[in-house]
């Protein structure tokens, strides 16, 4: 899996989610790869609540919706978004 790990971060990168995602099975509707640690958010369209946070490692992210392999590729600083999990992933500057 290393030489076709679409990420710059390895499986074992902890990533920040939401328990809604991990334990109740919302789906990932918001990633965020932030510009100042390169770190990964995976989030619902929902405000995130600082006490639903959750961290878990990318590979797990990857388990639970293999379509944000589709985003991977994004630089730091920008965000990807759709409105049901069906839908294309719309990919933009996070300003």
């Amino acid at each position: 899996m290393e030489n076709t790990w679409p990420f710059d971060q390895p499986p074992n990168c902890a990533v920040i989610t939401l328990r809604q995602i991990v334990f109740e099975g919302e789906p990932i509707l918001h990633v965020v790869h932030d510009a100042d640690d390169h770190g990964w958010q995976f989030l619902t369209l929902e405000d995130a609540q600082e006490e639903d946070a959750s961290i878990v490692g990318l590979g797990e992210i990857a388990e639970l919706d293999p379509t944000v392999l589709q985003v991977a590729h994004f630089p730091p600083g920008w965000r990807a978004f759709r409105q049901s999990p069906g839908d294309p992933w719309i990919i933009e500057e996070d300003n």
